[in-house]
């Protein structure tokens, strides 16, 4: 019943923040009550004019070397985040990614730098919006499991946060891509070539080379690769479309 009443009273301090330093002091608070010593919030709307939040009282130390070696491409927690439909102990992220050499030594550099576990709640909107909530305890320090239940909550709440001050990107009226295009490009995401397409739609090869050409011209991109990765992340394709089909068992 505790946990109840703390989960309601910090998401209502955050629910409530008018503006990143509002939301800064709202994590600290949260972070604090719920037995960790760190936290970190992130999120990144795309589509038409980006914007973003990144609030955190990481150490100095990680925060200069995650900010100015930009290693957020090379962060296995965020990489683990877009496989997890929930929130997870960083000590499970193996059980999400496979872990290369490198980043166990992005982990190892990150306890050097004064973060030890943690636990981070993921959310993504494949194609608008990227985002998670992190908390983290020193090294050497125990993660505060008996309020993961609460973190999760918690992040979610400041994950929606940042999404509100930061504001939705404008919804396209229309498909990009006409149905015969789109067609066209999810068979070839399932990596099937022009004369196999052509067979399957009952079309011409040279009908299917101008539909994706075209395709290719409304997105402005000049490969196929690019191609499928922007209706993917248009929701035109979907994920399971190509992967289920690939391995239906």
């Amino acid at each position: 019943m505790k946990q109840f009443y703390l989960t309601e009273e910090l998401a209502r301090e955050i629910s409530g923040a008018g503006h990143e330093d509002h939301l800064f002091s709202a994590l600290a608070k949260a972070a604090d009550r719920m037995g960790f010593d760190h936290f970190a919030l992130a999120f990144e709307r795309r589509g038409g004019e980006n914007a973003s939040i990144l609030v955190h009282n990481y150490p100095e130390a990680w925060a200069r070397i995650y900010i100015g070696l930009d290693l957020r491409s090379t962060d296995p927690i965020r990489r683990a985040g877009e496989r997890s439909l929930t929130g997870f102990e960083w000590r499970n992220v193996d059980h999400f990614i496979p872990l290369s050499r490198g980043d166990r030594q992005f982990l190892s550099v990150a306890r050097e730098s004064g973060v030890g576990d943690g636990f981070t709640v993921p959310r993504h909107l494949p194609g608008e919006a990227s985002g998670s909530c992190s908390f983290a305890v020193k090294p050497r320090a125990d993660t505060p499991g008996h309020m993961l239940h609460v973190a999760e909550i918690i992040g979610a709440v400041a994950i929606a946060k940042a999404r509100e001050l930061v504001g939705t990107a404008p919804l396209r009226g229309r498909s990009i891509l006409t149905e015969r295009q789109r067609e066209c490009v999810l068979w070839s995401a399932r990596g099937k070539t022009a004369g196999e397409i052509a067979d399957i739609l009952g079309i011409s090869e040279e009908t299917v080379v101008r539909h994706l050409k075209m395709a290719r011209d409304r997105y402005s991109v000049h490969c196929r690769s690019m191609l499928i990765l922007c209706a993917l992340f248009d929701g035109l394709i979907g994920f399971s479309d190509i992967y289920d089909w690939w391995r239906p068992d």
